[in-house]
């Protein structure tokens, strides 16, 4: 595992759920006002949002990538992400950010 994997850059943010040779289950906590440290996710995945109501994500050099107030904000379900390299994430809202990510690692 590389140094900026999410489970080691960001473990109080990031759980290991479950890991074999095809997947990998992720359990992603970021209660408000809090920012993970700059990590990665190196497999596309497909995140469950259960919480969460808005998100500041930037690159490793500060820029903001994405802002969910300037859309809908988050949305509780499922979607389809890409590897992300390295980034952060801020917590902007009032509720905490909950969502378990199922990393493929054969797509």
């Amino acid at each position: 595992m590389d140094d900026r994997d999410a489970l080691a850059a960001a473990p109080a943010h990031h759980a290991l759920l479950l890991e074999n040779d095809h997947v990998r289950v992720l359990d992603t906590h970021i209660p408000p006002g809090e920012t993970t440290p700059v990590h990665t996710h190196r497999w596309p995945a497909v995140p469950y949002v259960l919480s969460g109501e808005h998100l500041v994500r930037r690159n490793s050099d500060g820029e903001v990538l994405a802002d969910s107030r300037e859309g809908e904000g988050m949305r509780a379900g499922a979607s389809w992400t890409g590897p992300f390299p390295p980034h952060t994430l801020e917590n902007v809202g009032a509720a905490p950010i909950l969502l378990i990510a199922v990393e493929l690692k054969q797509a």
